[in-house]
């Protein structure tokens, strides 16, 4: 069965999400730096946010267990911009491909649903999916089967005709789960090879 439609996660597939990038500075000393984003900061407590839970509520909480942190911890949220460090210009230069050919684009990303509006206009890019589905819009996020049923909805066709491409295993196997065709994401180079492979590319 043919691939009819393609769907993006976003995060470290087409665009970079650093966590560590304002701390280099905040935190010079890269052990120091290391044991903060282990045990204070960690993307276990960042996760709740990509499914809607107030960044108030989350710092606030993490204060009152870390109160030494305090400016460390609101950083987090004051300076997300900075975690989102740009494009990845291979993975975008396939999207380009795919969108000349008109293949149908769609995108999934647990993603706050505030971030992901500041974020937005930076990358242009997003403009070629005809919908992208926001876990912090929704309150659900990947791997969670009820966000792929909700993407598919948006792209009407069964999962079977739809690639899915995520740098995440757990997110890969739960797509898998329900039919999606996959592709675990690693580079651009190992994308471009298989989406060719399909007859999604040139």
């Amino acid at each position: 069965m043919g691939i009819e439609a393609v769907l993006f996660d976003l995060g470290n597939v087409l665009i970079k999400w650093d966590p560590e990038t304002p701390y280099r500075t905040l935190i010079p000393d890269a052990t120091e730096r290391r044991r903060f984003l282990d045990e204070v900061c960690t993307l276990a407590w960042h996760a709740p946010s990509d499914e809607g839970r107030p960044w108030a509520e989350m710092i606030a909480e993490k204060i009152a267990e870390f109160p030494q942190h305090e400016p460390l911890i609101r950083a987090w949220r004051e300076r997300f911009h900075e975690m989102v460090v740009g494009p990845i210009e291979g993975t975008v230069a396939l999207l380009e491909q795919m969108n000349d050919r008109q293949v149908p684009l769609f995108a999934l990303t647990n993603w706050a649903a505030d971030t992901f509006i500041e974020a937005r206009p930076r990358f242009a890019f997003l403009e070629r999916f005809r919908h992208i589905t926001v876990s912090g819009e929704l309150g659900m996020m990947k791997p969670d089967p009820k966000i792929f049923l909700h993407a598919l909805g948006h792209i009407a066709l069964p999962a079977e005709k739809v690639l899915f491409i995520d740098d995440s295993a757990t997110n890969i196997a739960s797509a898998k789960a329900l039919g999606f065709a996959c592709h675990h994401f690693q580079a651009p180079e190992a994308l471009a090879a298989d989406l060719k492979a399909r007859g999604l590319l040139g």
